[in-house]
């Protein structure tokens, strides 16, 4: 894909447009984001010997793009666990459905008391944490994982853009995820490219959602 460099918000206002005006259920937008994830993943790392891989998920759509992911993997023959941060009541609209569907599957699903034997089970981490929404700082227990999770020393992979990362404007939060590489979606955010941000998002990709071009051309060019 291009590498277009777009705000935060052009974003969300791309996502909420192709929704609204272009009649695209959000819940495809979500599966083509992990599906285009998924692949990406494997094309880096398809090398691994043993194929394991850990998704740490939370409550919103960064996480539902998780669940899409650890579906993706799963069906590709890796040995995926998702560890779920928060109550499953927590879950709403098209993470709630998608995480109804890993369920159904042969995914284990852990909470994050097991954070531990699993970041030394595990040879690859997705994060997807906290999405594009994020700001200030990271509340507990969630800065203690993200510690725990750079410290394992397994290489990382976030999911639009790292857990603890200001998206809008690339200053990152005391804990915030330093990834191996940055799977974005629509465009890359320009928060991404500050020179704040770098020490964070590792190599940084765009996954194509399947958003028509005319939309995500008008409003990159500020248009209605």
């Amino acid at each position: 894909m291009e590498k277009r460099i777009l705000t935060c918000e052009q974003v969300r206002s791309i996502d909420k447009r192709a929704v609204d005006e272009y009649e695209m259920p959000s819940i495809i937008l979500m599966e083509n984001a992990g599906r285009s994830a998924a692949d990406l993943i494997r094309a880096d790392y398809d090398k691994l010997a043993v194929k394991r891989v850990a998704v740490f998920a939370g409550p919103g759509n960064n996480g539902g793009d998780g669940f899409v992911i650890a579906r993706h993997l799963h069906n590709a023959g890796w040995r995926v666990r998702v560890i779920l941060t928060v109550a499953e009541s927590q879950l709403k609209g098209d993470a709630q459905t998608n995480y109804r569907i890993i369920r159904h599957a042969a995914i284990p699903i852990e909470t994050v008391d097991v954070a531990d034997g699993t970041l030394k089970w595990t040879e690859l981490v997705v994060d997807a944490l906290l999405g594009t929404g994020f700001s200030g700082e990271v509340r507990s227990p969630l800065d203690e994982l993200i510690d725990k999770i750079n410290d394992s020393g397994k290489p990382v992979i976030a999911v639009d853009t790292p857990s603890g990362l200001d998206c809008q404007t690339g200053w990152p939060a005391r804990s915030a995820i330093r990834a191996s590489m940055t799977v974005t979606f629509v465009a890359i955010k320009s928060g991404l490219v500050e020179q704040t941000a770098q020490g964070y998002v590792g190599n940084v990709v765009t996954a194509d959602i399947g958003v028509p071009k005319e939309l995500i051309d008008k409003v990159a060019a500020g248009g209605s």
